[in-house]
């Protein structure tokens, strides 16, 4: 029998609770599907080695090959899918300390969501656009190819889109930049808040 090092994250809100825009299919698929293989796959790696006691982020900023891949696509999915909340929430505005960094580093809000949207749109092939925080609390957009996190790079990761056409082809086909412009409504800030001051 496999011993289960990694688990499945349990997710805040029901399967239908993005509609519309994230369905209930491509959570199942993408959620129920996609992310429980990287859970499988990696518990199955990872038997037997070092990394079967380290926490994702360890495993993602010191494996390669395999076991990097799929403890990248854990982590970037985890924090993905629990950065959102229903369309009905009342949180989907940025405020407080994560407000002030943004017009800080980016100008506004809006100055910040543009790029943010260019840089998720222009990624080549499947990946990540993600906002993070370096050491001293700036604020960066990165663009991550394929398992790729901002861990690698020293940087605290706080907000991502994906980009690989799985998170959002059955609900908006090749209409990548569509998908990038709806996220914005189920953006959960509190938790982006709360990301940035740990």
């Amino acid at each position: 029998m496999l011993t289960l090092f990694f688990s499945l994250i349990s997710l805040p809100y029901a399967p239908n609770a993005l509609e519309p825009v994230i369905s209930q299919e491509t959570i199942e698929y993408h959620y129920g599907k996609h992310l429980q293989t990287y859970v499988d796959n990696l518990n199955k790696l990872v038997a037997g080695t070092e990394y079967e006691s380290m926490p994702l982020e360890q495993i993602v900023a010191k494996s390669q090959g395999a076991i990097f891949n799929n403890a990248g696509q854990i982590l970037n999915h985890n924090l993905y899918f629990m950065q959102f909340s229903p369309v009905a929430a009342n949180n989907h505005l940025p405020q407080g300390a994560i407000l002030e960094a943004i017009n800080r580093d980016f100008g506004s809000f809006e100055a910040f969501k543009a790029e943010f949207e260019q840089k998720g749109t222009t990624l080549f092939g499947s990946g990540w656009v993600w906002l993070s925080a370096d050491k001293d609390g700036k604020l960066i957009i990165t663009q991550e190819t394929n398992a790729n996190n901002p861990v690698t790079k020293g940087l605290k990761p706080l907000l991502t889109m994906d980009v690989w056409e799985h998170a959002y082809y059955i609900d908006y086909r090749n209409r990548r930049a569509a998908h990038l412009q709806a996220l914005w409504q189920i953006i959960n800030w509190d938790e982006i808040n709360r990301r940035y001051a740990e």
